[in-house]
């Protein structure tokens, strides 16, 4: 991918990590779930951007410094959640990553940060859906579910800002972040969740 990239533009400046693993037999009590689950929401959501850093990080270096680097986490990074625990372990490693990642880096003037999301009204948020045993809807079904409509309801109701999250707060957030705004940002998580999620 990063070949690829280079051939065509001849140098990254901006990586920004996006990925999330889908949901499906991690979402279960710790006492239920499965050695090779736990592998799936590791290597996705924390190896995954390991491997990625690394090698474009390798590139700015080499290419004398310089460049932004945005991680994807997650607000299930930093709060518990019942039939979560590998998704919320393998998301608040990530969060961890990028502190470390931004201290080594900086020296390169390659900033890193990650933006930690609350649930936004996607076609992931079916599938998480989907993934819960008491749930009665399927990832194709959920656009037009009334269970979507209670989320969408009880999200609004919990969120100071009256609304729910949708991808364009989440690509905001990114863009100014891969901007020389951010020139004296780093090591910081960004949490986008109109306030519904305050510590």
């Amino acid at each position: 991918m990063v070949r690829q990239g280079l051939e065509q533009f001849g140098h990254i400046d901006i990586l920004v990590n996006s990925v999330g693993s889908r949901p499906g037999r991690d979402r279960v009590p710790v006492v239920e779930l499965e050695e090779d689950a736990w592998d799936k929401e590791f290597n996705i959501n924390t190896k995954g951007n390991f491997l990625c850093c690394r090698t474009v990080a390798r590139h700015m270096i080499d290419r004398g410094g310089g460049g932004k680097i945005i991680n994807i986490a997650s607000t299930s990074g930093r709060h518990a959640r019942p039939r979560f625990a590998a998704y919320c372990v393998s998301k608040a490693a990530l969060l961890i990553f990028t502190l470390c990642l931004a201290c080594e880096l900086g020296a390169y003037h390659i900033n890193v940060n990650a933006i930690s999301p609350t649930a936004v009204d996607s076609e992931r948020t079916g599938y998480i859906a989907a993934a819960m045993p008491s749930e009665l809807v399927s990832p194709e079904t959920w656009r037009t579910s009334k269970r979507r409509e209670e989320f969408i309801n009880n999200r609004v109701a919990m969120t100071p800002l009256g609304r729910v999250a949708d991808g364009s707060d989440v690509a905001r957030t990114a863009a100014f972040l891969a901007s020389s705004e951010s020139d004296y940002l780093t090591g910081i998580a960004i949490s986008v969740t109109g306030g519904s999620e305050l510590d």
